[in-house]
């Protein structure tokens, strides 16, 4: 269900060469983070979401800086963050709705792909809670035919904590919130071009 070694190599290979040629900042950032992966994005977010301690969901200037620097991306220099961070704080207030940044900063996408991904998070999360975990995941998600279940190494839970892990960048939690799910197949999405290759990708993938 999580994008295939594949295309995740062919993701990255196109960002990093779109990258040399780009000048627009905010096109800049987006490919910077989809050249580490589908998850690049979502990464990034989590990077941040961490860093934000007041849970005000706002980030300043510093805290904006320091997060695209703790996420590893050293290409932006100060010059480059003061103009993105300009961009994203529209109405000059100094700080960047965190939520409006995630929006502007994820591949542009029809709403027939946003509306696949809303009903395949909503037939993983059984409990309508917001947030995918294990227990959701048993009945939905088939272990049965994972070769490391089949060859008796894994249990039913370490095949669907595996499948949680791959939707997770670095602080695997066990669990998905829809905003991680966008922010997956937002980088997924950017790697395929053809809108029905995406649609019958999903309905195969999740049943749906």
């Amino acid at each position: 269900m999580a994008a295939t070694k594949r295309g995740q190599a062919e993701l990255q290979m196109k960002c990093k060469k779109a990258l040399q040629t780009t000048t627009d900042p905010v096109e800049r950032l987006r490919l910077a983070c989809l050249a580490r992966g589908a998850s690049g994005i979502k990464g990034l977010a989590r990077t941040f979401k961490i860093m934000d301690d007041d849970e005000n969901r706002s980030l300043d200037k510093k805290e904006f800086a320091k997060g695209l620097h703790d996420y590893g991306l050293v290409e932006f220099s100060n010059a480059q963050i003061d103009e993105l961070f300009k961009i994203f704080d529209k109405d000059g207030s100094g700080t960047i709705d965190f939520d409006e940044f995630l929006i502007r900063l994820r591949p542009a996408m029809s709403q027939n792909r946003r509306n696949l991904i809303y009903q395949a998070f909503r037939k993983l999360d059984k409990t309508g809670d917001g947030v995918v975990t294990i227990e959701d995941l048993k009945g939905v998600y088939s272990a049965s035919k994972h070769p490391k279940y089949l060859s008796g190494e894994w249990t039913e839970d370490q095949v669907l904590r595996q499948f949680l892990d791959s939707f997770d960048s670095d602080d695997k939690d066990g669990k998905i919130t829809k905003e991680e799910f966008e922010n997956y197949y937002a980088g997924v999405s950017a790697s395929i071009d053809n809108d029905a290759y995406f649609d019958l990708m999903m309905r195969t993938a999740y049943k749906l």
